[in-house]
């Protein structure tokens, strides 16, 4: 009897060693497999740019998002394959596709098709358009009084559809951005890229360097789409700006991020 007690309790403390002994999951698991995986654009060859610096104070591993620095010739070589979204900033939306060259906007697109995810920003919206020659044509959007394009800068207000506030969790019917000179966005004549759904607005508008009154007010501001398996999402204005609505853009490389049209 003495004999059996002994064995059971050798074998309890075997299977106590063996067990305590196995790697845990917390071991084993790379945190950042968890964290969405954002490449945020930026040509620029004097330090980040403005854009690129605000993004990166917000979309942080606490947030749930580790970011890259990507580069047209980056995007070339194929830094898009291990990313989950892409983040076109503003700037220039044709020195974007100029610095892009046909290659690379083609790496965007099969990006996106492949079932990930892309916002645009001010300039990056413009690029995803198909209203200009150098666009890539994400989204079926055409531009709004392109020749006063130029019509100034400053704070606007955003009024925000059902689906815009389900889709970006936002509680408030409208908000206050800063506007760069965004697109004015409404839907395109192509039926080659995809229509989109309006989320937001603009409430109010900027009509300065001769830009016509009462043009403005009413168009798009912050609109998505599905491009083949993957999702779009285009903003007109410049939440990532410091004091600014972040939190629009994280919920949006959220909402990007979960691909396959659902």
């Amino acid at each position: 009897m003495k004999i059996q007690i002994k064995t059971i309790m050798f074998t309890m403390c075997l299977l106590v060693w063996t067990i305590g002994s196995l790697p845990t999951i917390a071991q084993t698991t790379d945190p950042s497999a968890k964290l969405i995986k954002v490449a945020i654009y930026d040509h620029s060859t004097k330090g980040a740019s403005s854009g690129r610096k605000n993004l990166e104070a917000f979309l942080t591993p606490e947030n749930g998002f580790i970011t890259t620095h990507v580069t047209p010739e980056s995007i070339r070589a194929g830094a898009l394959d291990q990313q989950d979204v892409l983040i076109m900033p503003g700037g220039s939306g044709s020195k974007q596709a100029l610095a892009l060259g046909s290659d690379g906007k083609q790496m965007i697109k099969n990006f996106v098709a492949q079932g990930k995810g892309y916002v645009g920003i001010c300039a990056g919206s413009y690029l995803a358009t198909n209203h200009y020659s150098w666009s890539l044509g994400l989204i079926n959007a055409k531009v709004v009084d392109t020749k006063h394009w130029a019509r100034g800068t400053g704070q606007v207000t955003l009024d925000f559809t059902d689906n815009g506030k389900s889709i970006l969790q936002y509680n408030q019917p409208t908000s206050k951005v800063y506007y760069g000179q965004g697109p004015l966005l409404a839907p395109g004549d192509s039926t080659d890229a995809p229509k989109f759904q309006t989320l937001a607005t603009y409430a109010t508008e900027i009509a300065k360097n001769g830009a016509p009154s009462g043009v403005m007010v009413g168009t798009t501001a912050i609109a998505r789409t599905y491009y083949q398996q993957g999702r779009v999402m285009c903003f007109s204005p410049h939440p990532e700006k410091p004091g600014g609505v972040n939190d629009l853009i994280s919920k949006a490389v959220y909402w990007a991020a979960t691909s396959n049209g659902q």
